[in-house]
This record gives structure tokens, sequence and C-alpha cells, in this order.
């Protein structure tokens, strides 16, 4: 048993990222699920939707959801969800979506903790390559 990811972003982006780090890590180690936000959507059936997926996802250990921006729509939607076993991290990256499948095996908490970490030192700025 494992966490699940669901990840909620405007547009694609989410599905993009997950594609992105699947294809770097050769699988998904973890259940994931993605949830295109549009702009005109109507946030209370996204809300549903996303709780189906987190029905779908998760084996009993939590699920850890990520989302683009936050304050924006993608994000309100991820923050309604918050309970004692769905954790909300904003700002999702590919630096963080790979960190947290390369670590399957965490709990929710350290999972988290483990995002939050990617996603910081995935971080850099790129200096010109000194002659």
């Amino acid at each position: 048993m494992s966490v699940g990811i669901l990840v909620i972003t405007h547009s694609h982006i989410g599905k993009s990222l997950c594609d992105a780090a699947i294809s770097v890590l050769g699988n998904c180690p973890l259940p994931v699920r993605t949830l295109p936000v549009s702009f005109d959507c109507e946030p209370e059936e996204m809300i549903s939707k996303a709780r189906e997926l987190i029905k779908e996802i998760d084996q009993g250990e939590g699920v850890l959801v990520l989302t683009d921006m936050y304050g924006s729509t993608p994000s309100n939607i991820a923050c309604s969800l918050r309970n004692s076993t769905v954790k909300v991290v904003a700002g999702i990256n590919l630096p963080m979506l790979v960190r947290i499948m390369n670590y399957p095996q965490l709990d929710l908490v350290q999972l988290t903790e483990k995002a939050l970490s990617g996603g910081h030192e995935g971080v850099l700025p790129c200096h010109p390559k000194e002659h």
C-alpha cells in the first residue's frame, strides 16, 4: 500500500508533469490521477470529481494533493479537500514530482515533506559557465 497522488492544475499542466516524471523514472510507483481545471469550470463540480479521484487512489495510506499556483482556482479546489488523510502542497514542479515518486514507501507526512524539499531544492539559478 502507498500514498495516492492527485494533481490538480490549470488545464493539462498536471498531466504533462506526470508524463515527464514517469518518463524520467521509467515507471509510476504510486497511484496517480490528474484533474485539469479550466478557466470556466464550476468549482463545486471539480470538487466532486476530485473527491471521486481521491476514493480511487486512496489505498488506506492517504492522498497527497499537488496543485500549481497557491490562491488560484485549482489550489482553492485542492485546499477544500484537506483533512487528516489528505494533505495539499501548492507550487508543483517536475523536481518535486520526481522526488515524490522516488520515495513510494514513505507515509503521507513524510511524502509531504519530500514534496516540499524537492520543490525547493529543484529551483536553482543557472549561472553561465566560466572559462
